[in-house]
This record gives structure tokens, C-alpha cells and sequence, in this order.
């Protein structure tokens, strides 16, 4: 159980602090740049998380799962089923709002780089924050769920 605690944290917490990592350090340099590397910069990043993160939070999810039925008579197991609700909730809002404007972004050429495509990526990186709070939270929920 002790390995398994191990990996779920550090596989949630990697995954919260590339997401982190995204919004805090990344995006902030690809606004300062001339529309054209923007955009490029902007569809690569989409297409390489893009390809990386739905199986790295289906995993999570697994992880969370697994350690819920193996916590099943244990102090940290509603922490940790309120961090599988998190998690899972995560999900389906980032296929919901997300994943949608990410596509677009992915597919977008540099000369199509416009004020609007600006604004969806502002707008996308603002939701994300939200789901930077979610994944947090979980992460938290799960670390305490661990140790008790």
C-alpha cells in the first residue's frame, strides 16, 4: 500500500505542477512574444500535453480508485474518495471546456494568430487556473488521506 500511496502522490503532484508550471511560467513569456512564435509555440505545447495529459489523468484516476478500495476500512479513505470526486470532476470539465479550445489551438497555423485567438488563449488559460486550484485540492485531500 506504501508504494502505491508513493506513486499516486507523485504522479498527481507532477501532473498539478506541470499544470502549475503552464500557467505560472509558461504562457506568461508566450504573451511577450511576436504573434507569429506565439502561435507557434502555443500549437506545439497543445499538441505535446495535449497528446501526454489524458492518459496521465486517467491514470491518476486509477491510481485514486485503486487506493480508495484498498483504504476501504481505513481513516484516509473519505479523503481520499473526495479526491477521486475532485479528480474525476477535473475530467469532465477539461473534456467539457478545455480540450475543445486546446484542439483548436493545436491546429492552428502561425499566420492565423489573431486578437481572437489571443483572447481563447487567455480565456482557456484563466479556466485552467481553475482547474489548477481542483487538482491541488485533490492532491492535498490524498497527501493527508496517506498520512493518517
Amino acid at each position: 500500500m506504501m508504494f502505491l500511496s508513493i506513486a499516486s502522490v507523485v504522479c498527481l503532484g507532477l501532473l498539478a505542477g506541470v499544470e502549475f508550471a503552464v500557467s505560472a511560467f509558461v504562457n506568461p513569456v508566450l504573451w511577450k512574444l511576436e504573434p507569429k512564435t506565439q502561435a507557434g509555440l502555443v500549437r506545439s505545447f497543445a499538441r505535446n500535453l495535449g497528446a501526454v495529459m489524458p492518459f496521465w489523468y486517467v491514470g491518476g484516476l486509477l491510481l485514486l480508485v485503486i487506493e480508495c478500495i484498498l483504504a476501504w476500512h481505513t481513516p484516509g479513505f473519505s479523503l481520499l474518495v473526495v479526491a477521486s470526486g475532485i479528480w474525476a470532476a477535473v475530467i469532465v470539465l477539461t473534456l467539457l471546456f478545455l480540450v475543445p479550445a486546446n484542439n483548436r489551438l493545436a491546429k492552428l497555423e502561425p499566420g492565423a494568430w489573431t486578437e481572437a485567438t489571443r483572447r481563447e488563449h487567455r480565456q482557456w488559460d484563466a479556466r485552467h487556473r481553475y482547474r489548477i486550484a481542483a487538482l491541488v485540492a485533490a492532491l492535498v485531500c490524498v497527501v493527508l488521506a496517506v498520512r493518517v
